[in-house]
């Protein structure tokens, strides 16, 4: 559990510095268009070292990642990576002089409850084998969340987040149930690619999503599909479970560190309220709408 809320903080200062050089890439080419998934956007936030120190947290918090997915239940890890909002907003008011409301505060406080109670709940990783099917199934989902978010780049409007959120979400999952199938990996093993895939297919949306139309949106529609798919898969067939009759407060404590992540799910947004010396594509007031 302390590698899997290491791997949140490393994630939730990621955030932020992804989102900052995401919205700055986007200000250099004001004739590019918004429809669809703009892989070129990713080239050019990928030259901004913001950039680059935030996929350096990524790879630290994928590493704690891996730990905590070997040793508890992928429910216990899905919910503190959805944690890494609370930290995204605790961060913003040490280093971007965001003031959070009271709301905000107690949601903070909720998610940090919910995963104590996790923490209590969780039992060891499951051991049941795999389906022999799932390997295959989990890159089936890798290449559908590639082909499904390029055709949410190309939705309207509030829309387009929430569908870009959604396959992101998915796409991040995918590597957490891969995971547990990789005891021993090798270039023949099908769920070895569907993790490069899954990864890369969610990054790839995610930073179109930050780019354009409202993040809080597609953050939200991220925390959701990242922790409730892959648990769902942890529990169903792969064996996880809680400790003797405590399953009523993993399930309570899982509910409550999402929906306090929920809550805090405008931090996306946080590139648009820094100055415009923080970031060359935003503008004073300039801020997504929904």
């Amino acid at each position: 559990m302390l590698c899997a809320l290491g791997s949140s903080v490393c994630y939730g200062t990621a955030t932020v510095l992804q989102a900052v050089a995401a919205r700055a890439a986007a200000g250099q080419d004001e004739g590019a268009s918004r429809a669809g998934v703009d892989a070129a956007l990713f080239v050019r936030a990928v030259r901004q070292w913001r950039y680059l120190v935030g996929l350096a947290l990524d790879g630290a918090g994928f590493a704690l990642q891996i730990v905590a997915l070997l040793l508890i239940p992928i429910y216990a890890v899905g919910a503190a990576m959805a944690a890494s909002l609370a930290v995204t907003a605790v961060l913003a008011t040490r280093v971007l002089a965001v003031r959070l409301s009271r709301t905000e505060w107690t949601a903070v406080v909720v998610v940090c409850a919910g995963l104590a109670m996790l923490g209590l709940a969780s039992g060891p990783e499951g051991r049941a084998p795999a389906p022999p099917w799932l390997e295959w199934a989990l890159l089936g989902t890798g290449a559908g969340v590639l082909l499904c978010g390029a055709a949410a780049g190309r939705l309207p409007g509030r829309s387009r987040a929430l569908a870009l959120g959604v396959c992101a979400g998915l796409g991040f999952g995918v590597p957490e149930v891969a995971v547990r199938l990789l005891e021993r990996p090798s270039l023949a093993d099908p769920a070895l690619y569907a993790l490069l895939l899954g990864g890369a297919a969610a990054f790839l949306l995610l930073t179109s999503a930050f780019a354009h139309g409202s993040v809080t949106t597609a953050t939200a529609g991220m925390v959701l599909t990242e922790t409730i798919a892959p648990a769902a898969v942890g529990v169903v067939w792969l064996g996880d479970r809680t400790r003797e009759g405590l399953a009523w407060l993993a399930v309570l404590g899982f509910a409550v560190s999402v929906a306090g992540a929920l809550a805090l799910a405008r931090f996306g947004e946080l590139p648009a309220a820094a100055s415009p010396s923080r970031s060359s594509g935003a503008r004073p007031g300039d801020r997504d709408r929904g």
